[in-house]
């Protein structure tokens, strides 16, 4: 046997035996793995998966509030789901108030982040104002704006020279909700700027400045490109938070649907049907819709980001 025929042979030896020895290692690394991994995914099947599938099956049935057996009446719930008006109404309410908080948050997320970022004086201090209401439950944000909203005591009609029913008359009561979620969330958007702005290298400015660029032109054409990422992480966050909008809606209209409804928000009616009305079935029927709405905003979003980045090739 010559020495070439010997190393042909010896090669693809070497080879599988290398390629065993990696899948073993690949074998022991998931089987060590999996023991970190398995609490969160126990976890995430009793409170996620199990509650959807639950919920689910609830949606085929009439079930109650009182634990009586549930009788199967298959798509009743779904249709009467889809020509229920209040359904609508509901739904139409969380999609206003997603459409007047997304611009909002994410321009004045950014605008505070820009201006942290260059203060040198006391900045640790303006960080801590900006991010500081982000911290406080909602609870305790929405009672703070009532407090602020109310027509005879409350400091904004005080201090404005107002006469405005913040929280009595339908057209500024879903507004008051919308300046109450500004307040109490954008520390968290301005967060994820700042930190964005923190990340950009500074020699893009200097030779922007180096080739006669204004201030303004370096906005527009290094720190927006370069925070476009960042946005489109922000307003997808917002998207999906806003359409559930629920805590501060209720506190601030002392648990009702605000002035003619106009505040009773898509997860707000969910619960009335539920824990008011005691319809569980039915109640979970519009929840399934509501989640493959969230879903479909969701895909959505990842869709429009994947095509973008193989446009951008």
């Amino acid at each position: 046997m010559t020495a070439t025929s010997a190393e042909t042979i010896v090669r693809p030896a070497r080879a599988r035996t290398a390629a065993d020895s990696a899948g073993v290692r690949r074998r022991q690394g998931f089987q060590h793995g999996g023991w970190f991994v398995a609490p969160f995914l126990a976890l995430f099947a009793l409170f996620v998966v199990w509650p959807l599938l639950r919920g689910l099956y609830l949606s085929f049935t009439d079930a109650n509030i009182s634990g009586d057996s549930a009788n199967f009446i298959g798509l009743d719930n779904y249709r009467e789901a889809l020509k229920d008006p209040l359904m609508w109404d509901a739904l139409g309410h969380s999609a206003y108030f997603t459409l007047l908080v997304v611009p909002c948050i994410t321009v004045l997320a950014l605008l505070l982040a820009m201006l942290a970022h260059h203060i040198e004086r006391g900045k640790w201090l303006w960080r801590l104002c900006f991010f500081l209401p982000f911290l406080l439950p909602s609870t305790v944000a929405a009672n703070l704006w009532q407090w602020l909203f109310n027509p005879g005591t409350g400091m904004v009609n005080h201090v404005f020279g107002l006469e405005t029913p913040w929280l009595t008359d339908k057209s500024y009561a879903m507004l008051a909700v919308v300046i109450t979620t500004l307040w109490w969330t954008v520390g968290f958007s301005f967060l994820l700027y700042l930190a964005a702005l923190q990340g950009i290298p500074a020699h893009l400015y200097e030779a922007a400045k180096l080739d006669g660029a204004n201030a303004w032109h370096r906005i527009l054409h290094i720190t927006l490109p370069m925070l476009r990422n960042i946005t489109g992480l922000v307003v997808a966050l917002q998207i999906l938070a806003s359409l559930q909008v629920f805590d501060q809606a209720v506190v601030i209209q002392d648990f009702g649907p605000g002035p003619e409804d106009s505040t009773r928000t898509f997860v707000q009616y969910t619960l009335e049907q539920g824990f008011t009305s005691y319809r569980v079935g039915y109640a979970s029927a519009i929840s399934i819709i509501f989640f493959v709405l969230i879903a479909a905003v969701a895909l959505a979003r990842m869709w429009l980001l994947r095509n973008r980045e193989e446009g951008g090739r």
